[in-house]
């Protein structure tokens, strides 16, 4: 028996899978896909985040980590209920850390998101030698 298909994928492949998984987590890995450029100033991330709105997306650098996160909700607009024939995605969250440095602060990282894509500035910085004090033992 031949099945519908739509890009050579049959329309009924996942018709069988276990629906206790929302259908974006399984896809998590697709959506914060990262090039990492490093030049002598510092390293230039781009994020591909298609769809997502600017107010969806949340940068935060806590303990020399840079965290990256968004949420994603596919919710329609009307009060008429569309019959899908296949829907791969709704809604989730995911997010992606990167370990920066513990001397970085917020005020050296930029950010832009233009065109579905994220791109964030880590300028390199030196880390500051440790200074070293000098104990003495009492002698009595």
């Amino acid at each position: 028996m031949l099945m519908p298909t739509v890009f050579g994928e049959n329309l009924f492949d996942d018709f069988f899978k276990a629906p206790v998984m929302p259908r974006f987590s399984r896809n998590d890995s697709q959506l914060l896909k990262t090039n990492v450029k490093e030049s002598e100033e510092g390293f230039e991330l781009d994020f591909a985040l298609p769809g997502i709105k600017k107010e969806d997306i949340k940068a935060e650098l806590k303990d020399g980590y840079l965290t990256i996160s968004c949420s994603y909700d596919n919710k329609e607009e009307g009060s008429e209920e569309k019959k899908y024939i296949r829907k791969e995605h709704s809604f989730g969250s995911a997010s992606r850390s990167f370990y920066v440095g513990d001397n970085l602060t917020i005020q050296d990282i930029k950010a832009k998101y233009e065109d579905g894509i994220l791109k964030v500035s880590v300028p390199k910085k030196e880390a500051l030698p440790a200074e070293e004090e000098t104990k003495y033992i009492a002698i009595e």
